[in-house]
């Protein structure tokens, strides 16, 4: 009884095995059908639908791949190509497939990758003059961004070298004009003390005229006091002897 079981068993697998087979085959034959007519999108679902039936079939996922490329869907493409050269054994068909993944890293400008990637494929497929086209091609390309990489890092370092001279300039000015101020300042100071000093002496200078004036004046009325008293005693003795 176990035996027809497993006999049973083994037979429903097979059947369902070449149903899966033979649905993969028709999903596959709408896509390329879509694809052709340049649908894209409707490419896309059928292949998406072949995979669900199988999801080790090469081929889906490599015309997936194809069909997400032309919707310019770059890094899903680049995803399904992995999953395709993972498990291709045909060294011609990994080439293929190493020449695509190469197409999208040149789409996304990722030069170095795309190399990368053609020289996988030239590997598989040393007579690929195509392959070895675009790794030319990418390499030239390489070369150039990175010469403009240089290029802008270089203006971008005038730019910056120019914003610090500037700066340098301004803190340079800024610096003069605060000198410039505390000049100002202390010219002012040194002003202000000049002519304090200046009104100090004349006040002083004025004071001892007063002090100067009023001693001669003291001296001029010493005198005249002097001689008025020698004037009273002359008067005086003339008195005195008048009268003897």
């Amino acid at each position: 009884m176990k035996r027809i079981i497993i006999t049973l068993s083994f037979i429903f697998v097979v059947f369902i095995s070449a149903f899966s087979q033979k649905q993969v085959r028709k999903e596959m034959r709408d896509g390329n059908k879509a694809y052709s007519k340049e649908k894209y999108t409707e490419a896309e679902i059928a292949y998406r639908k072949a995979l669900e039936s199988n999801a080790r079939s090469v081929d889906a996922a490599y015309n997936l791949g194809n069909s997400l490329y032309k919707q310019n869907k770059f890094p899903e493409a680049a995803e399904q190509y992995q999953a395709a050269v993972s498990d291709e054994k045909d060294k011609e068909k990994a080439a293929m497939v190493w020449h695509n993944i190469g197409n999208v890293f040149m789409s996304g400008k990722d030069y170095q990758k795309s190399i990368e990637a053609y020289k996988q494929a030239l590997r598989r497929n040393p007579l690929d003059d195509e392959t070895r086209y675009n790794l030319a091609l990418a390499q030239k390309l390489l070369e150039n961004q990175q010469q403009q990489n240089k290029d802008q890092n270089k203006d971008k370092n005038k730019d910056q070298n120019k914003k610090d001279q500037q700066k340098d300039k301004q803190n340079k000015d800024q610096n003069k004009d605060q000198q410039q101020n505390k000049d100002q300042q202390q010219q002012n100071k040194d002003q202000q003390q000049q002519q304090q000093q200046q009104q100090d002496q004349d006040q002083m200078q004025k004071q001892n005229a007063e002090q100067i004036l009023d001693a001669m004046m003291q001296n001029e009325r010493d005198t005249q006091e002097k001689v008025k008293m020698q004037q009273m005693q002359q008067q005086k003795q003339r008195k005195t002897d008048k009268n003897w």
